[in-house]
């Protein structure tokens, strides 16, 4: 493990039943491969040193000692190999058959790892060989060379850059106290199968059903190997499954089906793996008393760390197939959280500010969708725009035009005159275009809104996102200020997303217009005067860095626990395209330094409803002090600039 990342392989060789040598030979060319591209640990399949479709041939003297043979030749051609390999066997313990998984590295067998649950039913005999692990007395035998120790004693093997792994076979996986839930449990990061698993219609797909859920339930990782061509299809066949997934998420997955041989190659993100364990208290309170044996591997040379995985820049967006199910779930968390509100308190109308801009659009739409889900009329939707000194024609025109298709009833109200009496009163230059200018107009729009709620008995609706909540992009008591925050869960990468949807499945084709213009207007609070092109001279991006990119560290902050070096390692892979790394880091330190400087903001938060796992509410999700010292992550980032990483 470099940089948090481990990398692995699931191996298929192309075997023939019972010819050791032939299969050996596929095993070693496939180790060899993987070990000329780095990986660090690589399995097989189950029994793949003599096939798994040998039935009563496993009887056979000549057989077995053909068995140790081979391990012998595999274990001169690893000896000088850093990669740690898992291959499946028979071993022959005095009169008792065992189906294990050997790890092997350096020409040195770690250990054994026995077969627990035998299956026996249908086209599966395996009791009729084998015994399993769960009736094995602890004991030693000499093996290749080796003095083995033979037992059920659950075991976790170590690398030389501390990654935990542990081993199961086939059918293992499907047990309901599986040994790979109980190594996980017990702080394996990933579990290897080796798997003599036959094709049937749908066994596939339910056992990633399976993988998939014991990764998400216990943040770990699994690596699937099944047995694939050359086995014996007598009556039944092998599909040489390869996947590999990590956190519920695959990572890796082959051909199925194939008659050339499979190398799936993937990089755990083991560090990733270990920070959501530590959040999660479910599963450290689930730990198993009994902690499992350790065996360290052999010390290896490391090597130049690369990346092979693919980052993703948008984190937060759902891709594609997932997008229009997404949209809608994310709708339904805010309508119903809005209706729960409204209903709870007996209001009969909302309040909301409508800008022109992406938030403000967002936040009309759910007060929209829910006045719908209540049967409400949307003339009790409030929805005041209130031009200032920098308002231009465009966002100005656009939030008339929204409001007025959405049939909701509309003020405008100007506060220049009620800005520059306030500019009177407290002595500001109106021509000095600082923060008094800019957060006295925010102030001024709030005030409006919060007087008219009073005046008309409605709900005052915050449009402040999760994004402008990090950044502490808010004025103090101005727009951070609601009654009802229904955007504080949703980043603004995802916001745009949500109104395209919107745009596209919802809305007649002049509406549709609207939104999508809406969407491709610059975000801005459009505090400081247009240019005299009457376009938007104050752009947020411009000033607080690009959004995807603070959405980016947002995540991996946030749902990670990343320290500053490893987001930025990470921005750098996902953005290579779009940001050279000088930016990266300048726009890094830029959040780091308002995220902890803003939390004061984010400690009175109105009431809104969390959307993603991400959430900032100080009642529960983010629980830090505004006083909190951000030396040590600044630190960090001075030293990645000092050394030009």
């Amino acid at each position: 493990m470099q940089n948090g990342f481990i990398t692995v392989a699931s191996a298929v060789p192309l075997i023939k039943v019972s010819n050791c040598n032939y299969n050996i030979q596929q095993i070693e060319s496939l180790i060899a491969q993987a070990e000329g591209k780095g990986v660090e640990i690589i399995s097989f399949p189950e029994l793949c040193i003599t096939g798994c479709t040998c039935n009563d041939l496993l009887t056979q003297s000549l057989l077995m000692e053909k068995v140790e043979e081979s391990i012998l030749k595999l274990l001169d051609f690893t000896r000088q190999l850093d990669i740690i390999s898992i291959v499946g066997m028979p071993l022959l313990s005095g009169n008792t058959l065992i189906n294990c998984a050997a790890v092997i590295q350096k020409g040195d067998i770690l250990g054994i790892v026995p077969k627990c649950f035998l299956s026996n039913s249908r086209e599966h005999n395996e009791k009729r060989w084998f015994k399993s692990a769960k009736h094995l007395p602890s004991h030693t035998i000499r093996f290749a060379g080796k003095t083995i120790q033979i037992d059920n004693t659950p075991k976790l093997f170590r690398t030389y850059t501390d990654v935990l792994f542990g081993v199961e076979l086939s059918e293992d996986v499907l047990s309901p106290n599986s040994p790979g839930t109980d190594l996980l449990l017990s702080g394996a990061d990933i579990i290897f199968n080796l798997s003599g698993i036959n094709a049937t219609l749908g066994r596939y797909s339910f056992i990633k059903r399976q993988i998939q859920a014991l990764c998400r339930q216990t943040s770990g990782a699994y690596v699937y190997t099944s047995a694939g061509f050359g086995e014996s299809t007598q009556d039944v066949v092998f599909s040489g499954d390869t996947y590999i997934c990590e956190n519920g998420d695959t990572i890796g997955e082959g051909d199925r089906f194939t008659d050339t041989p499979q190398l799936v190659i993937s990089q755990v993100d083991v560090m990733r793996l270990r920070c959501e364990r530590r959040r999660n208290n479910i599963i450290t309170d689930s730990t198993p008393l009994e902690s499992a044996a350790i065996i360290n591997a052999h010390s290896i040379e490391l090597r130049d760390f690369e990346l092979r995985r693919t980052i993703d820049p948008h984190p937060f967006i759902p891709n594609e197939t997932e997008m229009r199910d997404s949209c809608n779930e994310i709708f339904s968390i805010q309508t119903s959280a809005l209706a729960k509100r409204i209903t709870h308190i007996s209001a009969k109308r909302v309040i909301i500010g409508i800008s022109g801009g992406l938030d403000s659009t967002l936040a009309l739409l759910v007060c929209a969708k829910t006045f719908d889900k209540l049967k409400m009329p949307r003339k009790d939707i409030i929805g005041v725009t209130m031009p200032g000194f920098g308002t231009t024609d465009r966002t100005y025109t656009n939030a008339l035009d929204l409001m007025s298709n959405l049939g909701i009833t509309t003020y405008e109200i100007s506060i220049k005159n009620a800005v520059m009496q306030h500019f009177s009163d407290i002595g500001h230059d109106a021509d000095i275009h600082d923060v008094t200018y800019e957060n006295s107009q925010a102030r001024e729009r709030t005030q409006i809104l919060m007087d008219m709620g009073n005046k008309l008995g409605a709900l005052v609706i915050g449009t402040g996102d999760l994004s402008e909540l990090v950044l502490g992009w808010a004025t103090y008591n101005g727009d951070h200020m609601s009654m009802y925050g229904v955007n504080a869960g949703v980043p603004k990468t995802l916001i745009q997303y949500l109104v395209r949807y919107v745009a596209q499945y919802e809305m007649d084709e002049n509406t549709g217009k609207i939104l999508c213009d809406i969407i491709d207007t610059p975000i801005s609070p459009e505090l400081i005067p247009a240019n005299s092109d009457g376009e938007i001279t104050q752009k947020t991006e411009d000033l607080v860095g690009p959004y995807e990119l603070h959405d980016f560290f947002i995540y991996h902050m946030l749902t990670h626990g990343y320290r500053p070096s490893r987001i930025y390692m990470l921005a750098c892979n996902a953005f290579r395209k779009t940001y050279d790394n000088e930016e990266i880091l300048k726009w890094l330190k830029i959040f780091l330094r308002r995220f902890f400087s803003q939390q004061f903001k984010r400690s009175c938060l109105p009431d809104g409803p969390k959307v993603l796992p991400v959430g900032l509410s100080p009642r529960g999700d983010l629980m830090m002090p505004s006083d909190t010292d951000a030396t040590i992550w600044l630190e960090e980032c001075d030293m990645l600039q000092a050394h030009n990483i």
